[in-house]
């Protein structure tokens, strides 16, 4: 009996450490849950994990090869380390560059002291099919400690991001100009990209100091005067754009030359990262034609009834292929009529005379009519100048012995005629030679 009691005495004390063990909650192996790989205690702790360089991060989006894919970890231990080498293990979509099913290596190019951080960089591709969203991903460590046998694995689990592709640029929606007045500009900044920017801020530079750090090139710009020359313009999404607008003053002397505007973009991009880019927009000068329509009557000449006036241009452009149009208003049964005046200068007026004609029987006295200059600039834009006037148009008169004073009127007319061609083939010939 005593022998019993002795076996079993020995026996529960021999039982006794299994029974308290099995009586907590322990993790054995390290177990941080469901892993695809074992982990225990290392002295490597993960940091970050992002597409680009140690000293850059970039913008990737679906379909590029070969890009970069740097994991920045950290010695935490209390012993330098060496002989790092990292193999990454991303989802469907990514694989090394040497193509799918290719294991994604890296290795470090020096050793990591204790407290310092160290990073590995490997390269992807994206297949086309990658969305621009967050991903999983997990990063095998192999190390070993100095003064040390043996190599020590580090398992870290971490979330990437496809960030997309920002792809900036700017235009102007009229690319012209026009010298000595002012212009109302619309500059389209646009997004054509997959990944938004944020933030945007642009800075047009106009001055010696601001071009002499943007571009040689643009040497005209100090000349310009542009009254609006920063914009707060915020987020632009992918395959999006923005529209800014400005005021500019252009001086003659840059007519006929093209004209540069430097703008200093400043953003966020998917990142994060503060980004400065920058971008040229280009105009073109065009001379100014000033035109105005005066002195329009009714004359009789050799019993014909004319409608004269006459057309100054007060720019700094000749207005060129001219026409002149006549058309009735209100109730007029004026015929219209169209008549080519050439060019029209900017030194001397250029009269016109167009026969009074009628649809129907003459009606006298008052007509309302539209006079319309029709001429194009030196980039061949058609423009139309409308003159809307009153002329009155007189009874001719019957009496057969009344004097004829048609020689005399028409001497004047054909002197003022002959002397304005004369003035126009002398200045030609002057540039001519010039």
């Amino acid at each position: 009996m005593i022998n019993s009691k002795f076996i079993f005495s020995i026996t529960i004390l021999l039982l006794a450490p299994f029974i308290v063990d099995n009586s907590f909650a322990q993790i054995n192996s390290g177990g941080f849950g469901k892993s695809p790989f074992e982990r225990d205690y290392s002295d490597v702790k993960f940091l970050d994990a992002y597409f680009g360089t140690i000293n850059q991060k970039i913008e990737v989006e679906p379909g590029d090869s070969n890009v970069p894919f740097t994991v920045v970890l950290a010695n935490v231990g209390t012993q330098d380390i060496t002989g790092i080498k990292g193999q990454l293990s991303l989802p469907l979509g990514f694989s090394g560059s040497n193509g799918p099913g290719s294991v994604i290596l890296a290795d470090s190019d020096s050793n990591s002291l204790a407290g310092d951080n160290f990073h590995l960089t490997f390269f992807v591709n994206l297949e086309t099919n990658v969305q621009v969203q967050q991903y999983p991903g997990t990063v095998k460590v192999d190390y070993s400690r100095l003064r040390e046998s043996g190599v020590r694995t580090s398992f870290s689990e971490f979330n990437f991001k496809v960030t997309g592709d920002s792809v900036i640029n700017v235009k102007a929606l009229d690319p012209f100009l026009t010298s000595l007045k002012t212009n109302n500009v619309i500059i389209e900044i646009s997004n054509d990209g997959s990944a938004p920017i944020s933030s945007v801020d642009i800075v047009a530079s106009n001055t010696q100091t601001e071009m002499a750090s943007t571009t040689s090139s643009t040497t005209n710009i100090e000349n310009v005067v542009i009254l609006e020359s920063n914009w707060d313009v915020g987020t632009i999404e992918p395959n999006s754009s923005r529209q800014l607008t400005a005021t500019v003053y252009v001086p003659e002397t840059l007519k006929g030359d093209t004209l540069r505007i430097p703008l200093s973009i400043s953003y966020y991009n998917a990142h994060g990262d503060s980004h400065t880019i920058a971008k040229i927009v280009d105009f073109y000068i065009k001379g100014l034609i000033d035109l105005t329509v005066y002195g329009v009557g009714v004359i009789e000449l050799s019993d014909t009834q004319m409608i004269i006036g006459e057309i100054i241009n007060e720019g700094n452009e000749d207005a060129l292929f001219s026409f002149v149009s006549l058309e009735p208003l209100g109730e007029s049964n004026i015929k219209k009529q169209t008549q080519f005046i050439d060019e029209i200068e900017i030194d001397a007026p250029v009269p016109f005379n167009i026969p009074l004609e009628f649809e129907g029987d003459p009606e006298y006295g008052e007509h309302e009519i539209k006079i319309t200059v029709r001429y194009k600039d030196n980039v061949r834009d058609e423009i139309f100048l409308p003159y809307e006037t009153t002329i009155f148009v007189e009874e001719p008169s019957n009496d057969e012995e009344s004097p004829d004073y048609t020689g005399l009127v028409l001497i004047p007319i054909a002197l003022v005629a002959v002397g304005y061609f004369i003035m126009r083939r002398r200045k030609k010939e002057e540039i001519a030679d010039s």
